[in-house]
């Protein structure tokens, strides 16, 4: 009897260390995908002028989020979740990124589904913490307002001191502000602990104190080249898109 109990634990034992590096390495593909589709969506949106995020915006901006294809299903009650990224302004520059979920329910009669492209932009000091903590609430944890658009337009004064977070949608092509009032900002440790590791935490990284991942950094080096400090507003021309 105690052999065949040492048998089955062995070979539970030897599945695990067979299956784990397997699921590991596949979390990893998934966590770059979500970088590479995250520098896709900003070069997108900033490429189209009229429509894309005002420099009054992008020159103030601490952090900036982005959730490819945010997946929405309704009927009755509306669901939607999503999985992205997220970097922080340090005094070093951009920070690496760290990964977030959103979740959130919204009622109403709906019958449909899409696929929604978000950005959401953390406009003070703050909104680095409430990346970190667990759970934010967005429009009660933290304040949120649907974000101007448009490369020359302005975002009023009270809009820049009052809204910690700054919301965007693109769907079907069309970018807009959005409302996201009622939606969970959360920490995705998964896709971290695929990225970095058990040893590295996300304060470190948001804080400048963790190198860019070799595989971020063509999200970080997108968002730094847009997000520009607000002293070169005046002077700034449209970065070129890279040729491929």
């Amino acid at each position: 009897m105690n052999t065949k109990w040492i048998g089955m634990a062995s070979s539970v034992a030897l599945a695990a260390v067979t299956v784990l590096p397997a699921l590991q390495a596949q979390d990893k593909t998934k966590a770059d995908e979500r970088l590479n589709a995250s520098a896709t969506i900003i070069e997108s949106v900033m490429g189209a002028p009229d429509h894309a995020i005002p420099e009054t915006v992008l020159g103030g901006a601490h952090c900036v989020i982005v959730i490819p294809s945010e997946k929405k299903a309704a009927f009755g009650i509306g669901a939607q979740y999503g999985q992205g990224v997220a970097t922080c302004r340090t005094a070093k520059g951009w920070s690496a990124p760290v990964f977030v979920k959103l979740g959130g329910v919204s009622f109403g009669f709906q019958i449909g589904g899409q696929e929604t492209d978000l950005v959401l932009i953390g406009m003070n000091d703050k909104s680095v913490q409430d990346v970190l903590h667990s759970k934010v609430k967005l429009g009660a944890d933290a304040s949120a307002a649907a974000g101007p658009v448009g490369r020359n337009a302005q975002a009023s004064t009270d809009l820049l001191l009052n809204a910690e977070f700054l919301t965007y949608s693109r769907a079907k092509g069309l970018f807009a502000g959005v409302d996201l009032s009622g939606d969970l900002l959360d920490a995705n440790t998964g896709d971290f602990q695929a990225e970095y590791g058990t040893k590295v935490t996300e304060d470190a990284v948001l804080h400048g104190a963790v190198p860019t991942p070799p595989d971020a950094r063509h999200f970080i080096h997108t968002v730094s080249r847009y997000f520009v400090i607000a002293k070169n507003w005046k002077t700034m021309t449209p970065p070129k898109s890279p040729s491929n």
